[in-house]
Order: C-alpha cells, then structure tokens, then sequence
C-alpha cells in the first residue's frame, strides 16, 4: 500500500432474515445437533475517498413473500440512515446473482455494475435449465441485469480486479461459478467482505461447506482464498451470520441490530 492509499470505511446494512432456518440446512451433509441457526440478509457500503461502493443491491417485498424471508427494512432506508442515497451512487459490485443479493432493480439507477464473466455466462447458460442450480435465482434480476450490459452500464471481470486503489474483487466461485468477493483497504488492515463464499463464520472456520454450491472444491479451496485475503481470520466478514451484528459496533445506538461497523475491530479483537 501506499500513502496515497484510501482508507475505507465498511458498513453492513441488515435488510432481512430467515429466522426459522435449522443449522441442518446450512453444511453440506446436515448437521448432527440441528439446532437454530439464522440467515441475515444484508447489503454492504463501502465509503472513502468521497466516493461509496455498494456490494450487493438485496431483494425486495414481493420477493421476500415469494420466499417466505423476512423484509425487515427497504435497502434503499437502510442505506439512507447511514447517510448514503441510493440514486447518487456510482459502483454497484454484484457478488453472485443469487435473488438475495442482486434485486432492487431500480435501487441504483445511476450506478455502473461490477461483475465477474463467468457469473453472467452461469446465470444465462445451461445449467440454469437445471433446478438444483437455478432454482436460487430469479430470471427478473438476471434480465435487469442483462439489459445494464446492452446499456452499458457493466464493468466485467475475469477473475481479480482493481475497483479503485485499496479496493479489489476476487474471484472465489464455489457458490456460483463466478462468485466474487471484495477485498477493502481499511484503518485496521484489509477486510474481505466474503458474501457467500463463506454463509457463516462456522463454514471457513469448520471447513464445512454450505449445501447450495456448484462446485464444492471452489467452496473448500475458497476459505484458503479468504484467509489469505484477509489481514487475519477476523477480517473475514462472513454473508449472512447474525454475529456480525453481535461482533461489531453499530455507528449509533439507534442503529444497533440493523448497521454494524466493519473497518473497526471486533468485539475483544
């Protein structure tokens, strides 16, 4: 790194949740103690230099109802709250097209959309002809983004790439052949927003793969990706576990089980 070098702030926005889910749906061949343990939808802003970054755009109402989740709070509000208007933000970064994490189609609409090449060719190709793959993808997210390509409004990657200086995409796959993560230069070391390619802190840390993968040596070889990535293990911000909100601080108390401070230490750490 340099001097010159922007330090970023990091903020996960909680938009949703699937309460009811079992520890058996989240490893790969179940899970002996099937005991409680809960998605958390959220999307991530990463702000320095005068510029934000947005990792994920989430779902909306009509989708959470189709799948039975909880929309807790509209993206757009949530992002609002931290000071961020979603119509003045210029890069969109898609992790995976998964419905949870690249809806709200009309979230962003001056923004430029960073994705990886395989991920478009996964997405559009034949095995969403097969249910086990596609059924965690919704054709209307896919053909929003598909129009942004014919508008010009796509910057494709094939495998790292550079956002901006201290900002990276990364690509993991596993999950979705293209799925990508964001490595971002912050006050204490770099912080890898891992999205899927690690659900919980139990899947890289057990090594124990979540069951929705296309390729499950990707997942595996990704959580050595990931810590290599990462400053240390800590800095390894997981996609969907509740205990990120529980390990690290809200920007303000009225904030507190809704935003989470990333670019600061966790809780003892």
């Amino acid at each position: 790194m340099t001097q010159d070098t922007p330090v970023y702030d990091i903020h996960a926005v909680r938009y949703g949740e699937h309460a009811e889910r079992r520890s058996a749906e989240n490893f790969l061949g179940g899970d002996l103690h099937d005991a409680p343990m809960p998605l958390v939808f959220y999307l991530w802003a990463v702000v320095g230099a005068g510029k934000t970054y947005i990792l994920d755009t989430g779902f909306d109402q009509k989708t959470a109802v189709k799948r039975n989740r909880t929309f807790s709070l509209d993206p757009r509000e949530g992002l609002r709250r931290i000071g961020v208007e979603a119509d003045k933000v210029e890069d969109v970064i898609i992790s995976h097209m998964h419905y949870d994490h690249a809806g709200n189609h009309d979230l962003f609409p001056n923004a430029r959309f960073h994705i990886q090449d395989r991920e478009m060719a996964y997405c559009t190709g034949r095995c969403m002809t097969h249910l086990a793959l596609g059924q965690a993808f919704e054709a209307e997210d896919v053909v929003a983004m598909v129009r942004r390509v014919f508008s010009g409004r796509v910057q494709f990657y094939d495998g790292d790439g550079q956002i901006a200086p201290g900002l990276s995409v990364h690509r993991i796959g596993g999950h979705t052949a293209g799925l990508q993560v964001l490595r971002v230069w912050t006050r204490r070391g770099w912080v890898v927003l891992a999205s899927d390619s690690t659900h919980f802190y139990a899947n890289f840390q057990q090594q124990r793969p979540f069951p929705i993968v296309m390729n499950t040596v990707e997942m595996l070889e990704g959580y050595g990706i990931l810590k290599r990535l990462a400053s240390s293990p800590d800095h390894i911000i997981p996609g969907h576990d509740p205990l990120v909100l529980k390990r690290y601080p809200a920007p303000r108390k009225d904030l507190e089980g809704i935003v989470a401070r990333l670019d600061v230490a966790p809780a003892g750490g």
